[in-house]
């Protein structure tokens, strides 16, 4: 039962970073093409809560998405089973998503 909501979250996370990556995409094809300097770039990201709230779904996702395939990874080739397994995908969700909050502080709020 775990697997298949694990699943779901994975393709539901999937689901969210899809048209994030195209805007994220999008906005740097056109600030580059625009030949804005990343100081530009980030004095008009800072204090935007539009941005923050994108970034930081983005993280979120990016770092449930990532845990869950390391976690199919570690199980299938590493023969990793319980807590082990457990740890090691929690740990990882965990630190992505702190330094990928960390980061979307730094860019939006500092």
């Amino acid at each position: 039962m775990l697997s298949i909501r694990l699943y779901f979250l994975q393709r539901l996370s999937a689901l969210i970073m899809a048209p994030l990556v195209i805007l994220h995409l999008g906005v740097m094809i056109y600030a580059i093409q625009g030949g804005l300097s990343s100081e530009e770039i980030l004095g008009r990201t800072q204090g935007s809560l539009f941005w923050a709230v994108v970034y930081g779904l983005f993280v979120a996702s990016v770092s449930v998405h990532g845990a869950i395939g390391l976690r199919s990874i570690a199980y299938e080739w590493g023969r990793i089973r319980g807590f082990s397994l457990s740890l090691l995908s929690w740990g990882f969700c965990l630190l992505t998503f702190f330094l990928g909050g960390r980061a979307v502080y730094a860019v939006v709020f500092a």
